[in-house]
């Protein structure tokens, strides 16, 4: 192999492995430390997330054990909210 094909391939290698950690870092969510006996009961929460005007089509515990929504906004905007389970806060939306 020639010099300019091992800088080649190698530049190549590194713009692949940029790119993963692009990608995966842009999907992930919000990280929640909190113990399970301490959240809020998830019908209570999604009772008080209607109430805010909120439409969910889903609700579910993400992969940071955050309680996640997919639904709508109470101005019809489509939503990705996460919320700390314990307090109910807002902690990303995309």
């Amino acid at each position: 192999m020639t010099f300019s094909t091992k800088v080649f391939m190698k530049l190549k290698f590194a713009t692949a492995v940029f790119s993963f950690v692009v990608a995966t870092s842009a999907f992930a969510g919000p990280t929640c430390n909190v113990p399970e006996d301490k959240w809020m009961k998830e019908s209570d929460f999604k009772s008080q997330l209607e109430k805010q005007g909120y439409k969910i089509k889903t609700f579910k515990v993400s992969k940071g054990k955050c309680y996640e929504i997919y639904g709508f906004d109470k101005g019809g905007k489509k939503v990705e909210i996460y919320f700390d389970p314990a307090t109910g806060a807002e902690l990303k939306r995309d």
